[in-house]
């Protein structure tokens, strides 16, 4: 699906957002104490910016040729395209969004908006929008950003308005701004060890917020050993379990931080059987803040604390220095807040908010909350959140202590807005200390519809009264009055002391001396401080973990490190859990092999231990990330790619069956809709200090990219898979190759924003990189075909496998497309993905769709993964969605990131992570963050370098020859290998690949839809390659090559140009060229080229060459078809002319392979074409091939084959060769077990059935065929055994299924 929306947020989303933004970039607080800081004030010049912004309502055609961007480069244009505006609109409570370069940030409050110019709308545009949603006055906003030493600005507008009643919508306005006076702050984490580095470590968990008892029996349960230790020395670190903030500015804390703690019976230097610590500690329970609006870290249930005795005196709780002025304020009474919340319903499976109780069977539920000694008759702030999923109007009626509020309303649900929110907030009279919460979901008539709490909140005043237990305390209004107050705790006898635990690194405490009843101590005001009074009667108790001890560690002071132990800038971070660990080594490894980069490899849990205090924290990632972008040695040395090496899921908690939650994701809060609930990496990339809330504004610094993989295997295959695409067997001309296609038209917006904008794009790259082919399957081009489950294209289908299977190094596809696959009409299914049979021509998939690759839900396996995962194929990467996405932004998307993914003017692109990177940054729209990058972010496509030159035809210099390459014409073409330069490569060796097209074609679409505008069918005219003349090899020496052919009688007679594509391979080197001419001339017919009457001999095999007809095969076997002509072979798809595979005799669905077929080097005359074939049925087959020479003369061949199912195990053509033999014989086989370990037994026996000789082998074929076990004629002992007749069997075991087949046949010894 798309969401049919332009580049548009919400006004209310927007206006909350830009207001916090401004709010936090001007009440930044920076800790000199733990950060290094420096803030650069420039001199305050205030320009005012002048900017015209024009909107275009209607269809574009604008080309984006030349608008090439590298990230430096300024604003292409003003002018924001707007394909059928209109009709991208699904909602009118939306915002314009433009977005520019700039120099500077601009100051956000300084936006003016001036010269609007106006048009009405027509009567049909009136009719498509919600006047109901139309205001009477423009709002406008101003963002800034920054991404690297790029500066970012957009405005954002609601471009429709009521002005005396007439719908009027901008044409175009003018804005004024200012730039900032200052730079943002820029903070510098400095480079330090982690605590630790040295020293022995031993950690545990505590489940409650408190005061807690370490003993010795604990400690030494732990792993420590108490004896002879200085208890002075103990020390206790932990940053509690709250969740990290969010924005960079917030986070200061990169370590773990020494607590104070009170060690009772140490002044001896003898820890001893009494003697024990206490401290405060505090669990992932409790409002996490305003960012997250939960009371429960979302990222983990663990609050984790370690203790160590080495080094020197530890941090101790200090005696509370009390002000010495007038008391201003008696304080008994304190803000207590409590909670009901469990998170374990995800109804949408998006999002990080979760939600407690399901109202379905059970719609009415009561619950309650005890708040002793509650001060009654005062106001209680509650909260009460609540959802709804329902496809009608529902609601939920809500009593407090049997008093009716007003009832919350939910609207129905719409796709992709699958769930409804509403909530109570405000101020109820407290009554009695038990509060009564009682929720009744009324589901509108609808059985089906399911209501959801996600949490009741209360925070009500209480006398400041002595409980049974702990008292923890604070009084919220402390932080708005100033002067002196008095805190006076009553029935305060069971507590031994008050702790300050507002900064659990500096405690301070007052003892209550005597027990006393009453008991008071005073503080300054004018700031929020938290409290604990101590039961020493009631001392929680920490928790023992299985793995207590921790091994030393220092991420911070090591990272940096090369392997002499010097600084070196890191340009590559793999970032894994440690099970898979190897595997990412393995890929580091061949990174810092192939392209000389410094790469680092860290585990998941190291980064936890040590900067999020042992718990699972998506910030501490992030943090970590920015320790290293902000410590390069220069600015250009930066970090330059991420790589997240395992799978994320909706689920951080596993409470999902099959959670696969190897690298936690961000998600956002809101997870109510796949279009506006969306997860991102661009969190790991976001470094500037007012970063982190992923806001629209907040832009990427560094390429991020995703290897989905959850064991060991699979990892392994992928980087397999990686350094396959880098090596020598996977060198080909598909790498020349660009294959876009786009989905048909069902509706008339579709026909200019999908259909068109792509076939605009390929004619671009053609023009832009003149080396590529573009392929263009337009899915409209094709006929529709009926079917019960709706409209197909079969002939796509296969066109597009074929197309992959072929190879090519990008494939584009644009247009509609969800979890299991692709357009409506399924023309790549979650099926395709996963048979794919393109070993070692892997593409990069882009795929700007809705949710093609939604790979955070464990329970539902999309078509993009299985595209990826895919070890025999697919892809090798992915540029795609995990989300539903606008078309308009997937329009702007495509639209910048092809000429960075294809590098219009250089001769090394960047790689496509940095390519997504940089477009990302230029789209303001936040829906951008469902794009993500699958694969190895720090790979390059495998574009080959330039160039290779045509030279000469038929002998004659290409600049002086007029020659016509005439149907049936014998042709000589040479050329050479030349660097940039175009200096001759004269020491080149080795194989050129050429590749001749006919003219272009012109071709249309067919309006299978019918869809019109005006009444006119809607019909595109494009163009697109001619069909192929002749595809083979020829041997280079020295630099250059010559190869001779003949052109097809099918070639067409008009005379144009047409194009030949080349590509070589040097020998002994991972080298490879490409390389282009279009001006051969190209048309007519060789009248007096001699006659050929006779059709070309053709060769079938199954799988490999030593395949025998009626052998056994795999479901997927391979053709093999060998093909010899004096003239050669037509692959030129004339009408009739194909070279056509029929499988069982069913004509009607014949396998055209013309694109699979390639002459040999330096021999036209012959080649091979070989094709994969797809899930056969088990049983006997019967194939014939009908090829067609150049000259139209036909032959055909047959072969039987038989398809074993792929549980079963089956052997044919057992054999000894030679037989009869003397000294010598192999055993031959054939199975249907390729690249798997078979256990093979072969005994022979006297014609009586004595055994005389055995041989046990464990093999491992490539193909079909084994012939790895020999015997010489001897027996077991070494004795050569008599001439005769014997007899042996052969039996096979499957290692894999344990599957056994046997066989038994006769040799004879001379």
């Amino acid at each position: 699906m798309f969401i049919l929306q332009k580049d548009f947020i919400t006004k209310k989303n927007l206006k909350n957002n830009y207001t916090k933004f401004i709010f936090e970039a001007l009440t930044i607080k920076m800790k000199k104490n733990i950060l290094l800081l420096n803030i650069l004030f420039l001199p305050f010049v205030l320009f005012s910016q002048n900017k015209t912004i024009e909107i275009n309502w209607g269809v574009t055609e604008k080309s984006m040729q030349g608008a090439s961007s590298t990230e430096n480069k300024a604003s292409k244009s003003n002018s924001k395209s707007a394909t059928q505006l209109l009709d991208l609109l699904i909602d009118q409570e939306m915002l314009f969004v433009e977005q520019w370069q700039d120099i500077r940030l601009a100051e956000e409050g300084s936006l003016a908006v001036s010269d609007i110019v106006y048009k009405p709308l027509t009567t049909s545009e009136i009719k498509k929008i919600d006047k109901n949603l139309i205001t009477d006055q423009h709002t406008y906003y101003l963002g800034s950003g920054k991404a690297r030493d790029i500066y970012y600005t957009s405005v954002s507008i609601n471009p429709i308005i009521r002005i005396n009643g007439v719908y009027k919508k901008i044409l175009s306005f003018t804005l004024t701004y200012q730039y900032k006076n200052y730079e943002r702050a820029t903070q510098r984490i400095p480079i330090t060890n982690s605590v630790l580095a040295t020293g022995d470590w031993y950690k545990f968990k505590i489940e409650q917020t408190g005061v807690h008892i370490l003993n010795k029996s604990f400690l030494n349960s732990i792993g420590m050993n108490t004896d002879g230790i200085d208890p002075r020395t103990i020390k206790v670190y932990g940053n509690g379990g709250k969740a990290l903030p969010f924005k960079n500015i917030d986070n200061t804390v990169f370590d773990l931080v020494e607590n104070s703690i009170q060690v009772v019976g140490e002044l001896d230097g003898s820890f001893d059987t009494n003697d024990f610590v206490l401290f405060y500690g505090t669990n992932a329970e409790g409002y996490q803040g305003a960012n997250f609006d939960t009371n429960i870290n979302p990222y983990s249930d663990e609050s984790y604390y370690y203790v160590t005795v080495d080094g020197g005196s530890g941090n101790r709780v200090q005696a509370m220095q009390e002000p010495s002025g007038n008391v201003t304020k008696i304080i008994d009474q304190y803000n207590r807040y409590q909670f009901i919340e469990f998170d374990k319903e995800s109804p949408v499976k998006v999002g990080r908010r979760w939600f407690s109780n399901r109202f379905d069977i059970e719609s009415d539920q009561t619950f309650n909350l005890n708040f002793p000694n509650i001060i009654p008759s005062q106001e209680m702030e509650v909260n009460i959140k609540v959802a709804s999923a329902s496809e009608t109007s529902t609601s939920m009626a809500i009593s407090v202590n049997g008093t009716s509020l007003n009832p919350l309303i939910f609207s129905p649900i719409n796709d992709p807005f699958l769930l409804d929110s509403n909530q109570f907030s405000g101020e109820i009279p407290s009554g009695n200390e038990n509060i009564v919460f009682n929720l009744n979901y009324n589901n509108g008539g609808n059985p089906s519809s399911i209501g959801y709490l996600d949490f009741i909140s209360v925070d009500a005043l209480v006398q400041l009264k002595g409980v049974n237990g702990q008292l923890d305390f604070r009084w919220t209004e402390a932080a708005s009055i100033p002067g002196i107050g008095e805190y006076q705790i009553s029935s305060a006898t069971q507590f031994s002391q008050v702790w300050d635990v507002t900064n659990p690194n500096f405690i301070v405490a007052k003892n209550n001396v005597g027990n006393s009843s009453s008991f008071s101590f005073k503080a300054i005001l004018g700031e929020l401080r938290e409290y604990v009074a101590i039961n020493p009667n009631n001392y929680f108790t920490p928790i023992k973990i299985n793995r207590s001890y921790v091994p030393n560690q220092n991420l911070k002071g090591t990272i940096f490190n090369d392997e002499s132990g010097n600084f070196k800038d890191i340009d590559f971070i793999i970032i894994t859990p440690a099970f898979l660990l190897q595997s990412a080594l393995k890929l580091a490894d061949h990174r810092a092999t192939v392209d000389g980069i410094n790469v680092k490899v860290v585990t998941t849990d190291k980064i936890f231990e040590e900067f999020s205090s042992g718990k699972q924290d998506i910030a501490a990632i992030r943090n970590f990330v920015r320790y290293i972008y902000e410590n390069a040695s220069t600015e250009d040395k930066r970090i330059k790619y991420l790589c997240l090496f395992g799978d994320a899921s909706v689920d951080y908690k596993d409470r999902l069956p099959n959670n696969n939650n190897t690298v936690p994701t961000f998600h956002t809060y809101r997870s109510d809709s796949t279009f506006k609930s969306f997860m991102s990496d661009d969190f790991f990339g976001n470094m500037d200090l007012e970063e982190g809330l992923m806001l629209a504004n907040e832009k990427l610094d560094i390429a991020v990219g995703r290897i989905l993989v959850d064991d060991v295997n699979l990892a392994n295959a992928m980087v397999d898979k990686i350094i396959s695409y880098d090596s020598k067997k996977s060198y080909g001309n598909w790498r020349n190759n660009f294959v876009l296609v786009s989905d048909d038209v069902d509706e008339s917006w579709e026909y200019s924003t999908l259909e068109k904008n792509l076939d605009i794009l390929g004619d671009e790259v053609s023009l832009e990189k003149p080396t590529i082919n573009v392929k263009k399957i337009h899915s409209d081009s094709y006929p529709q075909v009926a079917s019960s489950g709706g409209d197909r294209y079969p002939e796509v289908n296969d066109e597009f496998k074929n197309a992959i299977e072929v190879g090519a190094l990008v494939i584009n596809y644009f247009g509609h497309g969800g979890e299991d696959g692709l357009a409506s009409e399924y023309i790549f299914t979650k099926e395709t993905g996963q048979d794919l049979k393109n070993k070692n021509r892997y593409p990069c998939m882009v795929t700007v769709t809705c949710e093609f690759t939604k790979f955070d839900n464990p329970q539902r396996v999309t078509a993009g993964e299985l595209t990826f995962w895919n070890k025999e194929g697919g892809a090798i990467s992915l540029v795609t969605t995990t989300r539903s996405i606008s078309a308009s932004v997937g329009v702007e998307f495509n639209q910048v990131l092809t000429p960075e993914l294809f590098g219009y003017g250089l001769n090394i692109p960047n790689t496509p992570a940095e390519a997504v990177r940089i477009s990302k940054n230029s789209i303001g729209s936040e829906n951008r963050r469902v794009v993500f990058y699958i694969g190895d972010p720090s790979m390059h496509l495998a574009f080959p370098t330039q160039k290779i030159v045509l030279t000469a035809i038929n002998g004659v210099p290409i600049a002086e020859s007029t020659a016509v390459l005439k149907a049936l014409d014998k042709v000589k073409l040479a050329g050479e290998i030349q660097d940039i330069n175009g200096n001759l490569i004269s020491n080149y060796k080795g194989v050129l690949e050429a590749k001749l097209f006919d003219k272009n074609l012109e071709r249309s679409t067919l309006g299978n839809d019918g869809v019109s505008v005006d009444g006119e069918l809607l019909i595109l005219d494009f163009i697109t390659l001619g069909e192929v003349l002749f595809n083979g090899k020829a041997t280079v020496v020295d630099g250059l090559f010559e190869f001779e052919f003949v052109m097809p009688r099918d070639t067409e007679i008009p005379l144009d140009t047409g194009r030949i594509s080349f590509y070589s391979q040097e020998d002994n080197s991972l080298k490879n060229q490409t390389g282009y001419n279009l001006d051969l001339k190209i048309g007519g017919l060789n009248e007096d080229a001699p006659e050929d009457n006779e059709g070309p001999l053709i060769n079938l095999f199954m799988n490999d060459e030593s395949f025998v007809t009626g052998g056994i095969t795999n479901d997927s076997p391979v053709l093999i078809a060998k093909l010899s002509d004096d003239n050669g072979i037509n692959t030129s798809s004339g009408i009739g002319h194909d070279m056509i595979a029929i499988l069982d005799g069913d004509e009607s669905n014949p396998f055209v392979i013309n694109e699979y077929y390639q002459a040999n080097i330096d021999d036209y005359s012959n080649g091979k074409a070989s094709f994969t074939f797809r899930d056969l049925e088990e049983g006997m087959h019967t194939l014939t091939l009908k090829a067609w020479d150049v000259y139209n003369n036909s032959s055909t061949a047959e072969i039987q084959f038989i398809v074993a199912g792929n549980d079963d195990l089956e052997i044919t053509n057992v054999l000894n060769y030679p037989n009869p033999f003397v000294s010598y014989t192999e055993f031959w086989f054939n199975h249907n077990r390729p690249f798997e370990p078979l256990e093979v037994q072969i005994q022979v026996f006297t014609v009586t059935g004595k055994v005389v000789w055995s041989k046990n082998q464990i093999i491992n074929t490539d193909g079909f065929l084994s012939r790895d076990i020999v015997w010489d004629g001897k027996d077991d002992f070494g004795d050569r055994i008599g001439k005769g007749v014997y007899v042996y069997k052969i039996s096979v075991i499957s290692s894999l299924t344990n599957k056994r087949v046997e066989k038994i046949e006769k040799l004879v010894i001379l």
